[in-house]
């Protein structure tokens, strides 16, 4: 009798949000829009050479959302996606690649390994966004990446990143944003004004009181503009530029068109990206 009321009273436990949740598509959800991505690059890259680009390579590339993006875009376009971690390339062969069909996903070739060290036919534009670069810590090691990038380059090439920084990018703090179904909570744990260190973790939030904790983990080096066109110029580009996000009038909130500057107002957080022209 007390053994069946056991079996009886048993549930099943469901799985929380956080347990079903696959971090990757998450992360793409919330930090990423790699279709306009390819939209900049391409105008940029006409503003200054004054055709399409066809060939890319994407470096610490993840689950190489951009590169899959790319192939999509148009039906000439090749990419190279490039990241040492097998764990985001794997989950991008099983959820984006595979979503390309055969005839793109052929345009496309994922490459387990070192920036550093990869080898391919040489490419129109190098893009290393998310500030993936910034493990660069040391400045030989930067410039020897952006040599890299250089040399990797076509005559008429150019190297794409993104950037930030301000007062705020400097203190320890949290900022959430709701996106549909889950809170992404981006958090600035550390920061060290010695060196520059800065160590930062996404957390997502779901409404069920379940969280992901610390799923990403960055440990980074917070380089300035000057200093990283500094070095891009040693690298070898003949030019840089600075594209600076315009601003609503009506809000002051970013508008999402971005253009070259030669100066900005002081801006407690901002997020730029840098263009190097070989």
């Amino acid at each position: 009798m007390t053994a069946r009321r056991t079996r009886t009273a048993r549930k099943t436990k469901r799985a929380t949000r956080a347990e079903q949740a696959e971090k990757y598509a998450l992360y793409e959800a919330a930090v990423q829009e790699p279709a306009d991505e390819v939209r900049l690059i391409q105008r940029v890259f006409k503003r200054h050479h004054g055709r399409p680009a066809r060939l890319l390579r994407e470096d610490f590339c993840g689950t190489a959302a951009l590169s899959c993006a790319w192939v999509r875009s148009h039906h000439e376009n090749l990419a190279w996606g490039i990241d040492i971690d097998p764990e985001p390339l794997e989950w991008s062969r099983s959820h984006n690649v595979s979503a390309l069909g055969p005839r793109r996903a052929d345009r496309l070739t994922l490459v387990e390994g070192d920036v550093l060290d990869a080898r391919h036919r040489r490419v129109d534009v190098t893009a290393a966004y998310n500030f993936s670069y910034l493990v660069f810590r040391e400045r030989p090691q930067l410039l020897r990446y952006f040599r890299k990038v250089h040399s990797g380059l076509a005559r008429a090439g150019l190297f794409m990143m993104d950037l930030y920084g301000g007062p705020d990018a400097q203190a320890a703090l949290s900022e959430r944003s709701e996106i549909e179904g889950f809170d992404y909570v981006w958090e600035q744990a550390r920061f060290d004004p010695v060196h520059q260190r800065a160590l930062n973790y996404i957390h997502f939030e779901f409404p069920d009181g379940s969280s992901l904790e610390r799923a990403f983990t960055y440990d980074w080096r917070l380089w300035g503009l000057p200093e990283l066109r500094d070095l891009l110029h040693e690298a070898g580009f003949r030019r840089t530029e600075v594209l600076w996000e315009g601003c609503d009038p009506g809000s002051e909130e970013g508008n999402g068109v971005y253009r070259p500057v030669e100066s900005a107002d002081d801006d407690p957080a901002w997020i730029v990206y840098l263009v190097a022209v070989k």
